[in-house]
């Protein structure tokens, strides 16, 4: 076990010394937001009330990877399953750059392979939380921020 802040666990991730799933890296991405625990915590007690959206990623197969398409997303079906029953995988023959340059309506993860990630996010997040900071993780280019 180490303690790291969100910006070192996403260096960490970055150089491949550890690994977390895309899930974990979206909250680093957001938790990198707040530089320090106090901002947090003030943050979390201001919009405690405020509510909370129920969702589901829902996975985009491409042909050089996958799309974790996230509620608000131009993509994101309108009757996700939210029980995992229906198993519904979606999929494309387009490459996932031209379904980037195509769209305009972005939240997702876009996952080229486990050391790949990227959090594109163009939406108004609901009930006052924050969206994360748009990052990207590849082996070119391990300082890119989108």
């Amino acid at each position: 076990f180490q303690w790291s802040s969100p910006p070192e666990a996403i260096e960490r991730f970055k150089s491949q010394e550890i690994w977390f799933p895309p899930p974990q890296f979206y909250e680093f991405c957001r938790l990198c937001n707040f530089s320090s625990l106090r901002e947090l915590q003030k943050f979390s007690s201001a919009r405690a009330l405020e509510g909370c959206e129920c969702w589901m990623p829902v996975m985009l197969t491409a042909p050089d990877g996958f799309i974790q398409l996230l509620p608000g997303d131009e993509l994101y079906p309108e009757d996700p399953d939210y029980t995992g029953e229906k198993k519904t995988v979606m999929s494309t023959d387009k490459k996932i750059e031209d379904l980037m340059k195509e769209g305009g309506i972005f939240h997702r993860i876009v996952i080229k392979n486990i050391n790949n990630l990227a959090v594109y996010v163009n939406i108004q997040a609901k009930y006052k939380h924050i969206n994360p900071l748009m990052m990207k993780c590849d082996n070119s280019d391990n300082n890119s921020r989108l």
